[in-house]
Parts: C-alpha cells; sequence; structure tokens
C-alpha cells in the first residue's frame, strides 16, 4: 500500500500535534510538513508535493480559501480537504466551490477525518456527518431531476462522483467553458446555492452514491 503524505495547514501548533498524533498512528498515513498561514501552505505544498493537504479556514495573512485557491492555480488536481471550527453550511459550500474536495468540521469524531482522506483518495468528495445534515433539506425532487435535459444530468451526476469541472469536460469531450455553462444552468434549474450544494441533491436523489 503506497503511503498517503499529508500536508497539514493550522494556525494553532496544539491542533497541529493533534492532527500528526491521530495522523501517525494511521497504517498508510505520514504528516510530511506543516504550515501555520496560507503563504507558508502554499510553499509547502510547492517543496513537498504532499497527497493531502488539510487546511484550516481562519489564519493570520492569507486565509485559508486563498491558500487552497494559490494551490490550485499550481497544481488543479491537488486534493484538499478543509478542516474548520466554523459549522454553519455557507462555510462548507464556498470550501467546495473554491475546489476543496471536503469539509470537515472541528467537533467531527477523529476517526471521521481518518475516512475523509481516505474517500478523498478514492476520488469521491466528502462532507462531515454534521455538515450533510446541516444541507440535507436541500434534497432533489423527481421533479426537479425532470428539468434537467441528458446532458445536464450526466454532467451533474459526474461532478457529485468527484470530477470537477476540466475533468468532465475531457472526459465528454466538451470544452472547460461549456461544462461551466451547463452547470450554471443546473444550479439555476435546481436552485442549488454552489456546487457542494448540487452534490448532496444529486446524493439525496441516488444520481451518485453519497460516502
Amino acid at each position: 500500500m503506497s503511503l498517503i503524505r499529508i500536508l497539514l495547514v493550522d494556525d494553532h501548533p496544539i491542533v497541529r500535534e493533534g492532527y500528526r498524533r491521530l495522523l501517525g498512528g494511521q497504517p498508510g498515513m505520514a504528516v510530511v510538513a506543516e504550515a501555520g498561514d496560507g503563504r507558508a501552505a502554499l510553499a509547502a505544498f510547492l517543496e513537498h508535493a504532499p497527497d493531502i493537504v488539510l487546511m484550516d479556514l481562519s489564519m493570520p495573512g492569507t486565509g485559508g480559501l486563498p491558500a487552497l485557491e494559490a494551490i490550485l492555480a499550481r497544481d488543479p488536481q491537488a486534493r484538499a480537504i478543509v478542516v474548520s471550527m466554523h459549522q454553519g453550511a455557507i462555510f462548507a459550500q464556498r470550501a467546495i466551490a473554491a475546489g476543496a474536495r471536503g469539509f470537515i468540521s472541528k467537533s467531527s469524531p477523529p476517526e471521521e477525518l481518518v475516512r475523509a482522506i481516505d474517500t478523498v483518495m478514492a476520488g469521491r468528495r466528502v462532507l462531515s456527518s454534521d455538515m450533510a445534515q446541516e444541507i440535507a433539506h436541500t434534497s432533489l425532487s423527481g421533479d426537479e431531476v425532470a428539468t434537467l435535459t441528458p446532458r445536464e444530468r450526466e454532467i451533474l451526476t459526474m461532478l457529485a462522483r468527484g470530477m470537477n469541472g476540466r475533468s468532465i469536460a475531457r472526459s465528454l469531450g466538451l470544452s472547460s467553458k461549456t461544462v461551466q455553462n451547463n452547470l450554471s444552468q443546473i444550479r439555476a434549474k435546481l436552485n442549488a446555492s454552489g456546487d457542494a450544494d448540487l452534490v448532496l441533491k444529486a446524493q439525496r436523489a441516488g444520481l451518485a452514491e453519497a460516502p
């Protein structure tokens, strides 16, 4: 089994120590670098090329979302999970829209973070159970599914299965702009606030398996 190399980004050393102890005790996982702010996170990512970035949102200087966007600008395939004290659904939606593969609240059980890393490494997106419950009311009805064209339904299904816009475009032989236009139309038709909302709606409608 290949080693999952992890970059920890959090401005609290005690929090990072907790992550290090938890993940260091997991078979197949290793913390290879740490950073206390967004600028240091980008430098550590470029130096160590980790498999997973665990990113806090609220940090002094460059915050978590700008740091995530900077990392993805250098490597669009980078895998990041936001781990935050913020528990409102809007924070999860913003993180997913910025390119995070998952959102785990810091109040989640430690084993949920370990499972989230495995889930993202398997190519799927993940929300902690409390976040999933927070947005559970945004379920997608059969009537709403019926408003989608076959192409829109296909793109929504691929998004819910963890593919980003560029991957969807490549798989379907479309331009990235065409895929983004379709996603905008899907969001409008389903009254979705963002990609995280779309993923939850699709999973609850049975278009993709929920993690």
